[in-house]
């Protein structure tokens, strides 16, 4: 099922059915190159898995176990004999046994001795169960004395102390290892959900990623129209540079006739609104000045401008005052200036026609079609619901898992139980040891003699036999399981884990005729049934681990090949067949049709150049008022400063104060909008200067161009129309190689598809495996050590337990017997002690 969407999908993906292309490479470089296009970034999903495992702690205790492997493992990965055997069905066991034998000489050396060490230990266990029954074997409770007891004693303590501090670790070892696969196995979860919305993204992102490359294509649109909005700089330049001065300066003078045409309209617009604007504050302004001329002339009506004989000076003040109210009026008049909506209403009527509208239809048509052709290809075949049924399959398959965990979690428990209950095996052995060395410690006493030590010593060396009888029993089982897990455990370390990480794995997989005798390669002859095609495990993991496009990472080319289809014969062929529809006869060309003329006769005839400017620059010229108001209202507050202070030099001040506020709310406003009439009066005084005549040569150069066009011009247009419409398919080009780049690198990245695999080799790599060996690593360990725990354990409980005999002697040289017991040799000196040698026997 998963191979049948997957195939529909990059179906959808990549056909469209629309795009042929024949052309050849010495035609591409032959090109003139076009203007870089600058197509942005095809939007990518962002994903959450991140296949990393850094294990911590217990690392330091899986590269013990790594280590321990490579000792007992050095050899090389075996890759021509797994390549054979897989090849023969494992038929090439029979006669390549000798080197499957040789590569795990390590492996079976191990395996020989754990099963020696299965069946040796139980058998010495019950011969030595039996030889202590017969009291044999240190199995005779009497103890011969010795100068050095003590330090036996406290040597074979600390020896079996340090043993069993080994042995702890090695069950530490194997707890934190069966503890760490169960709480991985929990974060297994994580990881299975993140890739699993990871896959979502991937199915979500791609029909987005098609539809941004379709849409990409206004960009080329736009950037042909802007070519042919622009004809002038780009194709008519070139033209014009062949055609020689006779054209050049006709199109010259027309192009700027046009601009005239705009520019005139615009000078017009601004001197109709300049005007309005000053006949109206005009008005306003003289008001004004009358009512502060009127103020003035009532305030220096006042006495005290009048009496010369108290106060000369005032008098003298408001005389010159009276005398210069004269000229606080205004001086330009803008009412009597005719207006000009006339000579704008005839532009305007003209600036109605656009000469280049019929091309740019045409143009505009063609690239339409084109683009209507390129969005078909989402029509072709239903992205949006392909994807919807693979992600229906994606949430499908993540309910199965789901339903999986608790069964799952089912058969951890089990496990954890009967690994929690090997590492009590130990444990239990351990306490035994410990308790012993504890009580054996506690209750020594010095001046005790073997047959009266005290009762916790001899507990202590009870528990040491107890320690050893249970170290026969479960040694071997310990062992069993040891020997099962380091050759399961072990192998797949040296055959999956590591090769995979060294990539050799990956060779093997990619071995030619490896799964089927037929196919060379087998991800090809299984998907695509052509096994011929160049791809293998390793590049197509190794293309999305880099997070390519799945096209190239999975050779879609050789099953949907996108180079026919994203190709740019289409655009070549229409905008040829275009070009080639329309044939070039400059006889019949005409360089201004009639229309055009009488636009350019009709701009003539405006009456831009029979308006009066000489008015208008007149008024212009006087200024707004005939004094500057505000250097007048400061010479009248400077005079005022001169008075004596009283009502008179207040309402004075009151009236300089006034005509401020005139020059600023109404002067300068009107001055701004006189610079602006200024400057448009005297641009269409430019203009208009001779229009006529202007226009009359513009016509005549036009009609001597349209003459040697008609004559000779045919083939200098024919060629650089040739490379106008190169250019023009250069951007088509463009776009095309940029979405075979996407298609190819960026259009969905199967980044999802290697985190998979990568989270397949965690979980069962560094979850499992690792786990599996640091577990049999530490228990064996274990095994290993119960071998001198038991000796050792043995030895010392002679020096803990209470004896039945034992042998008491003065001095060391003489040796005199304190006490000889009254019964026979044999009574006196068991078979486990031979009787003391004395001097004087």
């Amino acid at each position: 099922m998963w191979k049948t969407g997957l195939l529909l999908l990059f179906w959808g993906l990549l056909t469209s059915g629309e795009l042929q292309q024949e052309e050849t490479e010495p035609e591409r470089r032959s090109l003139p190159p076009s203007g870089k296009l600058d197509f942005g970034y095809v939007p990518q999903g962002v994903y959450q898995t991140l296949a990393y495992y850094e294990p911590g702690v217990i690392g330091l205790l899986f590269h013990m176990v790594h280590a321990f492997l490579y000792v007992v493992q050095p050899n090389p990965f075996p890759e021509d004999l797994v390549i054979k055997v897989a090849k023969d069905k494992f038929g090439a066991i029979q006669s390549e046994y000798q080197k499957a034998i040789y590569y795990e000489t390590g492996f079976v050396v191990c395996a020989v001795l754990g099963l020696l060490f299965m069946v040796l230990l139980p058998l010495v266990g019950l011969f030595f169960c039996l030889c202590r029954c017969c009291d044999n074997c240190g199995g005779e409770m009497h103890q011969r004395q010795r100068k050095n007891a003590d330090c036996q004693r406290g040597l074979l303590t600390t020896l079996l102390f340090a043993t069993s501090l080994v042995i702890t670790a090695g069950v530490l070892c194997a707890y934190a290892a069966n503890q760490n696969l169960s709480s991985q196995l929990k974060g297994m979860r994580r990881l299975v959900s993140s890739n699993l919305r990871d896959l979502q993204s991937f199915t979500n992102e791609t029909p987005t990623q098609v539809d941004y490359l379709i849409a990409q294509y206004a960009t080329a649109k736009n950037k042909v129209i802007s070519d042919l909005d622009n004809v002038g700089p780009l194709l008519g330049g070139k033209i014009h540079e062949e055609l020689g001065k006779e054209v050049c300066p006709a199109m010259d003078g027309a192009l700027r006739m046009a601009g005239a045409m705009r520019e005139t309209k615009d000078a017009l617009e601004n001197v109709s609104m300049s005007l309005e604007v000053l006949q109206e504050a005009t008005g306003k302004l003289h008001f004004n000045l009358s009512l502060v001329r009127f103020s003035l002339n009532r305030t220096l009506n006042d006495p005290g401008c009048n009496d010369e004989d108290s106060d000369a000076t005032t008098a003298q003040l408001c005389l010159s005052i009276r005398s210069s109210l004269a000229q606080l009026h205004v001086s330009a008049n803008f009412t009597r200036l005719p207006d000009m909506n006339n000579q704008l209403e005839s532009v305007n009527q003209l600036m109605k026609t656009d000469l280049s509208n019929i091309i740019q239809k045409v143009t505009r048509g063609m690239l339409d079609i084109i683009g209507t052709n390129i969005s078909s290809f989402s029509k072709v075949f239903p992205v949006h619901s392909t994807m919807a049924n693979f992600t229906n399959f994606i949430s499908h398959t993540h309910s199965k898992i789901e339903d999986s965990y608790p069964e799952i979690d089912q058969i951890d428990f089990y496990r954890w139980i009967c690994c929690i209950g090997l590492c009590c095996m130990v444990v239990l052995i351990l306490a035994f040891n410990f308790l012993a060395i504890l009580c054996g410690t506690i209750g020594y006493d010095k001046h005790a003699s073997p047959t009266t030590r005290g009762c916790v010593s001899n507990t202590g060396g009870t528990l040491l036999m107890a320690g050893v009888g249970f170290s026969f029993l479960f040694s071997w089982i310990l062992m069993g399981v040891v020997t099962a897990t380091f050759l399961v455990g072990g192998n797949l370390e040296k055959l999956v884990c590591e090769p995979f990480h060294t990539k050799q794995l990956f060779k093997v997989l990619d071995t030619p005729h490896l799964v089927n005798p037929e196919w060379r390669n087998f991800i090809p002859g299984y998907m695509y049934n052509d096994s011929d095609l160049d791809l293998t495990v390793e590049s197509l993991y190794s293309n999305c681990k880099e997070n390519r496009g799945i096209y190239s990472a999975m050779r879609l080319d050789k099953v949907f090949n996108v180079t026919p289809f994203l190709n740019s014969s289409l655009y070549t062929k229409e905008v040829g067949k275009m070009f080639n529809d329309v044939k070039i006869d400059l006889r019949v060309i005409v360089l201004l049709e009639s229309e055009g003329k009488q636009n350019l006769i009709g701009f003539s005839e405006t009456g831009v150049n029979r308006i009066n400017y000489a008015a208008y620059l007149e008024e212009v010229n006087k200024g707004v008022t005939q004094v500057d108001l505000l250097s007048y209202a400061n010479e009248l507050e400077a005079q005022t400063d001169l008075m004596p202070k009283g009502p008179l030099q207040t309402s004075l001040k009151g009236h300089a104060n006034s005509l401020r506020q005139i020059h600023s709310q109404q002067v300068v406003p009107m001055e701004q909008a006189m610079s602006m009439l200024n400057q448009s009066i005297r641009l269409l005084e430019r203009t208009a200067s001779d229009l006529p005549n202007k226009v009359a040569d513009v016509l005549a150069t036009i009609e001597a161009a349209q003459y040697l066009i008609s004559q000779n011009a045919t083939q200098v247009v024919n060629q650089e129309t040739e490379k106008y419409k190169q250019n023009i398919v250069g951007y088509f080009r463009q776009y095309i190689e940029w979405v075979r780049t996407s298609l190819t690198m960026e259009v969905a990245a199967c980044k999802p598809f290697s985190n998979i695999v990568d989270t397949v080799e965690i979980v069962a790599c560094s979850f499992l495996v690792d786990s599996l060996n640091t577990f049999w690593f530490g228990l064996g360990c274990c095994a290993l050590f119960l071998l001198p725990s038991i000796i050792l354990s043995v030895k010392l409980a002679k020096f803990y337990r209470r004896m039945d005999t034992e042998d008491v002697y003065d001095d060391i040289e003489t040796i005199p017997m304190k006490t000889i017991l009254a019964y026979d040799t044999m009574t006196r000196f068991p078979r486990a002690s031979a009787p003391p040698r004395h001097i004087d026997w």
